[in-house]
């Protein structure tokens, strides 16, 4: 396992120890020991896995109440998956940091609680994300910011993507900053 810093303070990339051939692959995605050893989060409260079609964006949602931090994943497809710092006493508050998470590459996406989260598929199959959160899901803590919003500004692969009906109307970042949410991390 090789950890890597992202530019975004807390952001982290995992590389995980692909074992191959030509009958396919072996990974181990988790192993808490390692990851405490690592100095990584290690106690995780929920797994989740969703699939999304191809041209579907989701994002960029966060909650707040409990916190909750991510470690990404994808099993199956190809994502752009992007993290926007909405701490609001951080350096790179309203920054954003993307990378490709394939099934094939072997990588993990940790982001703390204090970010938004979105991704969209990129190619013609569907993908399967796999991801552990640091608490349960609370829909009174949770939150979101326009995927479109100029000042963040992400560069979205996707021209049309196909929006959830909350989605197509979260808050601009504008709206933000004028009441974030207390984050307590």
């Amino acid at each position: 396992m090789k950890i890597t810093d992202c530019p975004i303070e807390g952001l982290k990339v995992i590389k995980l120890e692909l074992h191959g051939d030509a009958r396919g692959f072996f990974v181990e995605r988790f192993h808490m020991k390692r990851f405490a050893e690592a100095g990584l989060p290690h106690i995780f409260l929920q797994d989740n896995h969703s699939r999304s079609a191809p041209g579907i964006l989701r994002g960029l949602h966060y909650q707040h109440a409990p916190p909750q931090g991510k470690l990404i994943g994808v099993i199956r497809g190809r994502v752009l998956d992007v993290a926007v710092d909405v701490r609001p006493h951080s350096p790179t508050f309203g920054k954003h940091y993307a990378i490709e998470l394939t099934g094939e590459n072997g990588l993990l996406f940790w982001m703390p609680a204090g970010f938004a989260h979105g991704f969209c598929v990129l190619g013609d199959e569907p993908a399967d994300m796999l991801y552990k959160v640091s608490s349960v899901y609370n829909a009174s803590g949770e939150g979101g910011i326009r995927y479109d919003d100029p000042e963040i500004a992400i560069d979205w692969p996707l021209k049309n993507p196909t929006l959830s009906e909350r989605d197509k109307h979260q808050q601009s970042f504008s709206d933000y900053k004028k009441q974030p949410p207390e984050w307590n991390t």
